[in-house]
């Protein structure tokens, strides 16, 4: 008979074995998005090297708990304790600076000089085409953003909207530009920024979320090493009356 309690031993190894494949479908996420990280952390979206160092933690945590679960020793239970109260801290605090880092995508968001530094890399202009294709808007901050050769995914249609929230209608091209002659009136910072919003407010409610679970993850395992010790415990105690 195991020193833990069965039921509470296999409900430790179960969430940890969930959170490991989490943390190993995270890691797979983030080398498929590798080629957007640079752009999004450019206009201040959440750094691709946090979500690295998050997906590793959580993968090698939720190993580090199933070997402690399975194996019932006392300082593999401890030092899963220890992960716990260090993560639960380290979730808020990624929380609080999720929170921050939402006000200042908006303002990198308005600067004209840096929105058109970057769209002079190949893999963000591509990414701004497909981007006013689907929302109907031209530009980041305004048609400007394109310089003198403004793209025909700016050339305004009147029907068949996607997003009819973003589509203002139809405008002239600057002038002294070449490319179509109605562009899309509406620029794209909203639609980006409505985007980027929602994935903020997704970090929020999952890092909150891990800091909960990181909570019971403490509590549980400390349960575990309370239930090892006082069965250590009682083997000595009757090996002492016997002796």
């Amino acid at each position: 008979m195991g020193k833990v309690n069965q039921c509470l031993k296999r409900l430790f190894i179960a969430f940890n074995a969930l959170f490991a494949i989490f943390g190993g479908l995270m890691v797979y996420g983030l080398i498929k998005s590798s080629a957007y990280s640079h752009q999004m952390s450019a206009v201040g979206g959440p750094s691709v090297g946090w979500a690295w160092a998050f997906a590793l933690g959580v993968l090698g945590i939720s190993c580090l708990g199933i070997f402690a679960g399975h194996s019932e020793k006392p300082l593999a239970l401890k030092i899963f304790a220890g992960f716990m109260g260090v993560g639960m801290i380290v979730m808020m605090i990624f929380g609080i600076m999720s929170a921050v880092g939402k006000e200042q995508m908006k303002t990198s968001m308005q600067d004209t000089e840096m929105v058109k530094a970057l769209l002079h890399t190949s893999e963000m202009s591509e990414a701004l085409n497909q981007l006013q294709e689907a929302g109907h808007c031209c530009g980041i901050t305004g048609a400007s953003d394109w310089g003198n050769v403004i793209p025909d995914s700016c050339a305004c249609r009147s029907s068949g909207y996607m997003y009819s929230a973003y589509a203002s209608g139809c405008k002239a091209k600057p002038q002294g530009t070449t490319g179509p002659n109605q562009i899309y009136a509406e620029t794209c910072s909203k639609y980006i920024f409505d985007l980027l919003d929602m994935a903020f407010n997704m970090a929020l409610g999952l890092f909150f979320g891990f800091a909960v679970v990181a909570l019971l993850g403490l509590l549980i395992s400390l349960l575990m090493v309370h239930q090892v010790n006082r069965h250590d415990d009682a083997g000595a105690s009757f090996n002492m009356k016997g002796y």
